[in-house]
């Protein structure tokens, strides 16, 4: 009479072999052939040595756990394929637009009023914003007096301290605050234009390309406007 597990064994090497060597063909040829060989010694096994049982059920355990990781593998491609078309759609609906993000720099059209916003933890009795050239020369201070904690917003009509329309460019906004123990600085929330976007590799995170900024992640990222 067969050996149960003897068959079992080599029903489940026979699989193996062809699962690691070959395509999607030659691995349903391996079940096929696990499965007929299972039939046969099912059909032969040795009634006097029913402690072969204890192997024989271990060796299907273990053809179970093959079959059940090639299938998870299936699924998590299928799902990184999903979360990969779902980014380049959400990149294709960002490009072009203006997002609000973290930082002290913005580029700035100076034809038009600027619009920006700081963040104030604690209530001021004092909150100014400073304005930079790309020079590092102060242009300009927005004065919001007293306020409140909480987003403050503030505006700059693109002009100098003496009335001169400034050129069109990059601009750095210092917000500060004013409290008894003296000023602290705060950051400020500023609107870029989304030039392009890089897909995230491997399940890193979506970088948008900001015109005049740089890349900035996705998570990084308050609003999202026209």
């Amino acid at each position: 009479m067969s050996s149960v597990s003897g068959v079992g064994s080599s029903a489940l090497d026979q699989y193996q072999i062809n699962n690691d060597s070959s395509g999607t063909a030659s691995n349903e040829l391996g079940k096929n052939q696990f499965l007929e060989l299972l039939v046969a010694q099912l059909n032969n096994q040795n009634p006097l040595e029913p402690q072969a049982n204890g192997e024989f059920i271990a060796q299907l355990a273990q053809f179970s756990q093959v079959e059940g990781i090639e299938k998870l593998n299936t699924s998590m491609g299928s799902l990184l394929t999903g979360y990969q078309s779902s980014q380049a759609l959400q990149a294709s609906s960002l490009v072009g637009h203006t997002v609000i993000v973290p930082t002290d720099k913005a580029v700035v059209d100076t034809s038009e009023t600027f619009k920006g916003s700081l963040v104030l933890p604690v209530t001021s009795s004092n909150v100014y914003v400073n304005i930079y050239d790309s020079k590092g020369s102060v242009v300009n201070r927005v004065n919001l007096g007293e306020q409140a904690a909480g987003q403050v917003s503030f505006m700059w009509d693109g002009k100098d301290s003496s009335g001169n329309v400034m050129t069109p460019g990059t601009y750095k906004f210092e917000a500060q605050a004013t409290y008894a123990d003296g000023t602290k600085g705060l950051y400020t929330l500023l609107p870029a234009n989304v030039d392009s976007v890089t897909l995230g590799q491997n399940g890193s995170e979506m970088q948008l390309n900001l015109a005049g900024l740089g890349s900035v992640s996705l998570s990084q990222v308050q609003m999202i406007g026209q």
